[in-house]
């Protein structure tokens, strides 16, 4: 019997290539035979990564060292992006920061330094990838927000605040070009064990990386519009948003 294919995911933006999430993502579609295209703003990091992404057989492995923050300079780096690949069938967004919530409360500095790492870099990379996608009436527009914010809490006041300005963008934008051909999918994982969040308490109970990242490359093969990712959280979210404000506001979550 013959062995059945491995799907080929084409053509793949990885953005924040380094970051705790995309790499095992990145692994995945490198062992399917993707082409891939890795951003990040470490370059002797970035140079490990992908050269663990050739030997685990990707078809075509570039990179551009980049401070993603910088979104003056998101035109130029996407366009050498589609060149280097000669095209592109999935951008995957993965960076972000976490913060230490006291500071970013009380140092307007620190948080706008955040907004502009999670949401004001996202929605610029995604305004021109959308254009792109729209122009060719395809393309997988996959972007990791959080499950963070579907509703403020005292324990994460902006961090929340930048996932849930980041998923409401994508709501949008996905209303806007679905009809396109164009498929937006936002993903909203829980705690995952990762380096940015080794600090938390409960680490250890926290969801496998490699686990959540084969939901992701799934959910991308599927054309999904929104992964909450363990599935559970999907439930807890759901329970979190309807407390009364009453009750809610006097939890210490």
């Amino acid at each position: 019997m013959s062995t059945p294919a491995k799907k080929n995911p084409g053509k793949v933006i990885i953005l924040g290539a380094t970051a705790g999430l995309a790499m095992p993502v990145a692994r995945i579609l490198a062992d399917q035979g993707a082409q891939l295209f890795l951003v990040a703003r470490n370059a002797e990091k970035l140079a490990v990564v992908a050269a663990d992404l050739q030997v685990r057989g990707a078809a075509f492995v570039a990179t551009a060292v980049a401070d993603l923050d910088d979104t003056a300079a998101h035109p130029a780096l996407l366009t050498q992006a589609v060149n280097a690949l000669g095209g592109c069938d999935v951008a995957f967004i993965a960076h972000g920061v976490l913060g230490d919530n006291e500071k970013l409360c009380t140092d307007f500095a620190e948080a706008g330094a955040m907004l502009q790492t999670n949401l004001v870099s996202p929605i610029s990379l995604c305004t021109w990838l959308s254009q792109y996608f729209v122009s060719r009436h395809s393309g997988v527009l996959a972007v990791i927000s959080s499950v963070a914010g579907d509703r403020g809490r005292a324990a994460n006041v902006i961090y929340g605040a930048s996932k849930a300005g980041l998923s409401a963008y994508l709501d949008g934008l996905r209303n806007r070009i679905d009809r396109e051909g164009v498929t937006v999918l936002t993903i909203k994982p829980g705690p995952i064990k990762t380096a940015m969040t080794q600090h938390m308490k409960g680490h250890e109970r926290f969801a496998d990386p490699q686990k959540v990242a084969a939901e992701m490359v799934a959910a991308i093969e599927k054309r999904q519009d929104v992964l909450y990712t363990p599935g559970i959280w999907r439930i807890i979210m759901g329970v979190v948003r309807h407390i009364p404000e009453s009750i809610f506001k006097k939890l210490n979550i």
